[in-house]
């Protein structure tokens, strides 16, 4: 799951520390995808607000466990290839890579449209969760080296990109930038114009009975 996925679970919380730890292991692959520590392997730490980082680490493996595993996620990731797959001819793209993201994506969408989730509660959990306090969480964790990841953190803050989720037309322009990470120019922009227009079409086939992940997940965690 993304970002904003991941913060249905917590929208109601009050603990910046814990949210900002659901959404750390994406944190850290965007700003280096080389980023390889295992917090959840370690016992609790003495410091509550770092603990409460690693809580919430641990939570946000367990709802993409559960995610990755479920019905939703193979169907609609699988049917999200087939439809973006004929518009993807010569790309360097894997086609399951590409249904797997996409998904997320268009749920990130959804829930700000539909859901109405306040993507300024979620940047405000960011900006109120200490930058030594973060560090010391890195640290317990082995990461030693941590001006790459707060030079990325800084600006994702400032940024505020997760704004333009909420236009429907921007998801495959998204999914390019995600892609980019990887492969260079990985569409030309008349195969992103023809995913947008594949994926505003699966986004309202699936405005309907997307809540249906959600619920499984939230039931999941109770």
């Amino acid at each position: 799951m993304n970002f904003l996925s991941h913060f249905y679970f917590d929208r109601y919380s009050t603990d910046s520390y814990h949210v900002t730890g659901t959404v750390l292991p994406d944190l850290l692959k965007n700003a280096d995808k080389t980023i390889n520590i295992h917090p959840e392997k370690l016992t609790a730490h003495p410091n509550a607000q770092v603990n409460s980082i690693l809580q919430g680490w641990k939570k946000h493996l367990e709802v993409d466990r559960y995610f990755h595993s479920s019905e939703f996620f193979a169907y609609h990731s699988h049917q999200l290839k087939l439809v973006l797959k004929p518009a993807m001819v010569g790309s360097v793209v894997k086609p399951f890579f590409l249904g797997h993201v996409a998904l997320e994506l268009v749920l990130d969408n959804l829930l700000i449209t539909v859901s109405h989730l306040n993507v300024d509660h979620f940047y405000q959990h960011l900006e109120d969760t200490d930058t030594e306090t973060l560090r010391s969480f890195l640290n317990y964790s082995g990461m030693n080296d941590t001006e790459r990841f707060f030079k990325f953190f800084v600006d994702f803050k400032r940024h505020r990109y997760l704004h333009t989720y909420a236009e429907a037309g921007q998801i495959a322009y998204a999914l390019k930038r995600i892609c980019m990470r990887i492969w260079q120019d990985p569409f030309t922009p008349l195969q992103e114009a023809t995913m947008t227009d594949v994926l505003l079409e699966y986004r309202t086939l699936l405005s309907g009975c997307f809540m249906q992940i959600f619920d499984e997940i939230a039931e999941h965690l109770s």
